[in-house]
């Protein structure tokens, strides 16, 4: 019996692979690399002039900030999905929005993870593909006047 609805196959055409999962969490070493990339990302906000402004966005003690942003950079790098099991989508454009960002404060953001990145991730390759899709995200959550996202 056929089922008039279900186009039949058409010829040479074969199925569409799963979307390769990220390879990065497994390039940059797993947890422990993660973890440091979190702490020298910190170091520097706490030590770079071009940072007081993103740091003052913070809370003094940063160990909760830490926790989460290493959880969201596991999953985000293609580990274990730990961060959304515990707080759901990452919503980042929403979870920032009550700050002012803008080109000055995604750049200083960039600077300092640009910074833990030479310290932590030895593969070259691996901290260009990093660069630009943390690039990406940073300028996403971008909400000042001369954003694309607003």
């Amino acid at each position: 019996m056929t089922n008039s609805n279900i186009p039949a196959p058409r010829e040479g055409l074969r199925p569409i692979p799963q979307i390769m999962s990220n390879p990065h969490f497994d390039t940059i070493g797993g947890e422990a690399p993660v973890a440091q990339l979190v702490e020298r990302f910190y170091f520097y906000m706490d030590t770079l002039p071009e940072a007081v402004a993103i740091r003052a966005m913070h809370e003094p003690d940063l160990s909760h900030t830490k926790e989460v942003l290493v959880k969201f950079l596991i999953e985000w790098l293609g580990g274990p999905k730990v961060y959304s099991a515990e707080r759901g989508h990452p919503r980042l454009r929403q979870k920032h929005i009550a700050f002012a960002i803008g080109e000055a404060e995604r750049d200083a953001w960039m600077l300092c993870m640009r910074r833990a990145m030479d310290d932590v991730v030895a593969n070259a390759t691996l901290r260009q593909q990093l660069d630009q899709a943390f690039f990406k995200t940073a300028d996403f959550i971008r909400n000042d006047k001369g954003s694309n996202h607003v």
